[in-house]
């Protein structure tokens, strides 16, 4: 395969650059990995799964195998108790993802994400937060990642800090994100179209929002983001079903009343159309990298590269009802089924219809 294009270059160039992500959640629902910590275990007590999902996701359309890291640092493994797999985790991860990637001609992203421990008051914690970004950035940058994703910041100040870390100990390009919150300010009170404002001039490659919010409650919040942004945005919703009075998937409850999130959200997912209408807004908005984070699925992330005008491999398996046979439209298919058998299923059957007994 001829060498694939840059990330900046593909920035620079205004291609659409999409990223599958969502690993967690899709772990998690397969028994590989336990809600409530989610550290990504999975990497080294069954690396096999992880190379499958990133091919998958690849066959649905990423152009960007991202390594299983999000959770992977140093504060939540000391949580479980397992800080001394901290590097290998690290590494095997970024191993994974080298190797799908090379094989598929696709870019590799190393990745950080909110690392459970800043305080924007509290200076301790920001040398906290700094160990923990430097030492899986410089793993990704041995691993050979191609950029680096950072994200999912509640604060606009540890995104930042984020970003001067990837500057200070990879020069790699860089996708920041930030996770939008229930009061739609960052935890230290800026708006997104603010925070996101500052991390473009401060020389992030691309700067967007993931997570938290459902794919049309987070195209509401990037269509204010891009009246501020003039460059490159990033997009990643989840795919549950937000709304203006609950914009995260964590505030949405079951009739009881009880919380929905974690284990609880299949209720609230989303039609695939969904992300069919996201990818149509991402062109309208101009959103360069488009993705879906939490619940993501092979089928969802189809849709989405489908509608961004892409024709992936998992395309040839699009479904095609013409074929089916009781709601097909092939003049081959048995009139028993496409007439009375679908007649009844419709509720429109009479009893004429009925079969003799």
């Amino acid at each position: 395969m001829p060498k694939t294009k840059t990330f900046k270059q593909r920035i620079a160039d205004g291609d659409k650059v999409l990223l599958a992500e969502g690993y967690l959640f899709e772990f998690e629902k397969r028994g590989y990995l336990k809600a409530g910590a989610y550290v990504p275990e999975v990497v080294l007590e069954h690396p096999d799964q992880v190379v499958q999902i990133s091919e998958e996701f690849v066959h649905a359309g990423s152009d960007i195998v991202e390594a299983f890291t999000y959770y992977g640092h140093r504060e939540k493994l000391r949580i479980i108790g397992r800080e001394a797999d901290l590097e290998p985790m690290n590494k095997k991860a970024l191993e994974i993802a080298r190797g799908v990637a090379d094989r598929t001609n696709t870019l590799m992203a190393g990745n950080i994400c909110n690392t459970t421990v800043y305080d924007f008051k509290d200076p301790k914690t920001h040398e906290e937060a700094t160990r923990i970004f430097k030492e899986q950035i410089e793993w990704a940058v041995q691993g050979g990642a191609d950029l680096i994703v950072a994200e999912t910041y509640p604060d606009y100040a540890e995104a930042k800090l984020a970003l001067e870390c990837i500057k200070k100990f990879s020069g790699l390009p860089s996708i920041i994100n930030i996770a939008p919150h229930a009061n739609y300010t960052t935890r230290d009170g800026y708006s997104f179209g603010e925070a996101l404002h500052l991390l473009e001039q401060q020389g992030a490659t691309v700067v967007g929002l993931n997570c938290s919010s459902g794919p049309q409650t987070m195209t509401e919040y990037m269509r204010e983001v891009r009246k501020v942004c003039k460059g490159p945005l990033a997009c990643l919703p989840v795919t549950y079903r937000t709304t203006h009075d609950k914009p995260q998937m964590q505030n949405l409850t079951m009739p009881d009343g009880s919380r929905a999130f974690p284990v609880n959200l299949d209720g609230f997912t989303v039609p695939s159309d969904d992300f069919h209408q996201f990818g149509l807004d991402c062109l309208e908005i101009g959103i360069q990298v488009p993705g879906i984070c939490c619940g993501n699925t092979s089928r969802y992330f189809r849709r989405l590269a489908l509608a961004m005008g892409r024709n992936p491999p998992a395309a040839k398996y699009s479904p095609d009802m013409s074929k089916h046979y009781i709601f097909g439209t092939d003049p081959t298919l048995r009139a028993v089924n496409t007439g009375v058998l679908r007649s009844k299923i419709a509720g429109a059957g009479t009893e004429k219809d009925a079969p003799h007994h």
